[in-house]
């Protein structure tokens, strides 16, 4: 499966929102809005992103269908990355590949990451990619409405 980015377009948007408004996915993912089926707030929530200089947001495309997005942002020295990839195309690799081709594009570095503890997919794919584990932490999972065990992650080098 090739998988490639691009510039978000606004097409995508109701297909992130499908994805990122599963309850089971949400569940997963544990850190994410505090209503994820609420479309008024994710369209907010999407016209910020796109509209900071800031924010690098790339379209994921598996064989050329969208298939989730992946990103970058924060301020200087503690830019961090984002992911999602919708549940139906979990498991093969996706979100690897995606993660990999977004830092090949963007060279700075530190950039950081969080994933639930429990998030084996997630752990999986920033060890892959080359973030190492820096600590231990809890916050509230909104998805989970319940403190969760998280993990931060930091990439120093190139992948």
């Amino acid at each position: 499966m090739r998988v490639t980015l691009r510039e978000v377009r606004d097409g995508d948007l109701p297909l992130f929102f499908t994805y990122m408004s599963d309850p089971e996915a949400t569940r997963v993912a544990a850190f994410t809005s505090a209503e994820p089926s609420d479309r008024a707030m994710f369209d907010a929530h999407w016209q910020r992103i796109r509209g900071a200089d800031t924010v690098v947001m790339r379209t994921v495309l598996a064989d050329g269908a969208v298939v989730g997005n992946v990103g970058v942002y924060g301020p200087p020295d503690e830019r961090e990355v984002t992911y999602w990839i919708d549940r139906a195309h979990r498991g093969r690799g996706l979100a690897t590949a995606a993660l990999r081709a977004l830092l090949e594009s963007v060279p700075e570095r530190p950039l950081h990451a969080r994933a639930a503890a429990d998030n084996a997919g997630s752990v999986r794919v920033l060890r892959k990619c080359g973030f190492t584990v820096t600590g231990t932490d809890r916050g509230y999972a909104e998805a989970r409405g319940e403190e969760t065990d998280e993990l931060p992650f930091r990439l120093d080098g190139r992948p």
